[in-house]
């Protein structure tokens, strides 16, 4: 198996508080023997548990990255029992040219696991948290919100897993995470995702959809902080009683949940993210624009739920997701 070409500027076993870099060579024309520097702090003290938290999967996508350069600033080893690894940033070309997808080989992190130490960028930063990262946690959290072409209710999400003794470990740090809304996520698509490399390593893994529309928002940035504390404190790596206010418990039980575009035109919605909705209930339209006098396309509910995600710009393309519906517990 080929060595991944990243480096670490911090020793992930010393004591203390280490601000680095994960450091992987870039040869480009605009600098013949650059490199990708990804941020990274490191904070130990003692044998306890390692959590590995990250933001910037998707690069625009702002309150992880929030609230993890907020953590990094503020964070010390007395305050510790075990590692804390806080990488805000991913996916770092991705997030500084403000997409979802790296500007560098056009590939989604998020769908690149288990990576390739030979392959691209981000194939080869996936590689390294497969390889290297993902092995040393025990808890992993992963920051997520909707981009420029989502918008989100806040919350933190965990998965059905195969493993249930793991999927009721991962249901409980959602739990202690205490967003507004605490979902079992159906995914579209879970094929490479770092969510399922975790899972799949036996890893307490969470993850979050925090607002949307390529910003933060004061509200969903104060999720996130209290979250990565309740999540740290949940995993007894910090001391302390957990911050804990009303969250709206849902569940995804099937692909109903999702209403998906057919059609091509201008979106509009009938109703606001966080609205009670019945089956069969019109939660959008969507108009032609390239002719007058037709009657816009109506897109129903499927089911009984709470309208939690929507699709974010006012222009829409087929195959897009219109809305996602989650069903109370």
């Amino acid at each position: 198996m080929s060595a991944n070409p990243i480096t670490a500027t911090v020793d992930f076993d010393r004591e203390g508080v280490q601000h680095g870099f994960l450091k992987l060579p870039h040869s480009h024309d605009g600098s013949a023997w650059g490199s990708i520097m990804i941020p990274i702090t490191v904070a130990r003290n003692g044998d306890g548990p390692t959590a590995l938290l990250s933001g910037g999967n998707h690069g625009d996508e702002y309150e992880g990255p929030l609230a993890l350069y907020h953590l990094a600033s503020s964070i010390g080893d007395q305050d510790l029992n075990g590692r804390v690894i806080i990488i805000p940033v991913m996916n770092s070309p991705a997030f500084h040219a403000a997409r979802r997808t790296s500007p560098i080989d056009g590939v989604n992190l998020n769908r690149a696991f288990p990576g390739d130490a030979l392959g691209t960028v981000t194939q080869k930063i996936a590689d390294y948290f497969q390889r290297t990262l993902l092995p040393m946690a025990d808890f992993v959290l992963d920051f997520h919100s909707g981009g420029k072409t989502l918008d989100f209710v806040p919350f933190c999400a965990s998965h059905v897993l195969a493993d249930k003794a793991n999927q009721e470990r991962c249901g409980a740090a959602m739990r202690a995470f205490n967003a507004p809304y605490s979902v079992t996520l159906l995914e579209v698509d879970n094929v490479g995702m770092y969510d399922t490399a975790a899972e799949e390593m036996g890893k307490v893994f969470i993850s979050t959809e925090l607002g949307g529309g390529g910003t933060a928002r004061a509200e969903t940035v104060a999720v996130a902080k209290k979250g990565v504390s309740n999540f740290l404190k949940h995993a007894g790596i910090l001391d302390g009683a957990l911050e804990e206010s009303e969250t709206i418990n849902l569940d995804m039980p099937d692909a109903r949940c999702f209403v998906e575009s057919q059609s091509i035109g201008l979106l509009e919605f009938c109703v606001e993210l966080g609205d009670r909705v019945c089956s069969g209930q019109c939660l959008a339209r969507i108009h032609d624009v390239h002719h007058t006098g037709s009657k816009p396309v109506e897109y129903h509910s499927q089911i009984d739920g709470v309208f939690i995600g929507r699709h974010f710009p006012g222009l829409i393309a087929m195959g897009d997701i219109i809305a996602v519906v989650a069903v109370p517990v």
